[in-house]
């Protein structure tokens, strides 16, 4: 979505942004295909560039349909990867300098691990 809102103008407002976003407001993976297919379809007319970039991201896009329903709100989001790498930064921080590559890996393993444990 990032990279789809930094190749917009500012003069084009939000309602690129808001007609993407019911893409993922459907209740089932063959509404959420078709409302691909129908938001394509209008950005192509007043954001061509934006519609060709949807386009060749559909599998990436549409990959959370995929799973069950339940799931879906987990992986649109990113903010349980952002407090991973935050809790790593946190800890590289603490000790500062590590001996080799190695310790580093083990360090974020540790982290990795707790979190999924909690």
């Amino acid at each position: 979505m990032r990279n789809v809102l930094s190749n917009l103008q500012k003069s084009a407002g939000p309602m690129p942004a808001s007609i993407i976003r019911t893409i993922f407001a459907q209740p089932d993976k063959k509404h959420i295909h078709a409302q691909f297919d129908e938001v394509v379809k209008i950005l192509t007319r007043s954001h061509p560039k934006i519609a060709e970039m949807l386009e060749s991201a559909r599998d990436d896009l549409l990959a959370f349909a995929a799973f069950p329903y339940a799931h879906w709100r987990q992986i649109w989001s990113t903010n349980p990867l952002e407090r991973v790498n935050k809790k790593i930064k946190h800890h590289t921080d603490l000790v500062g300098t590590f001996p080799n590559p190695t310790a580093l890996l083990h360090l974020a393993e540790h982290v990795l691990i707790k979190q999924h444990n909690e």
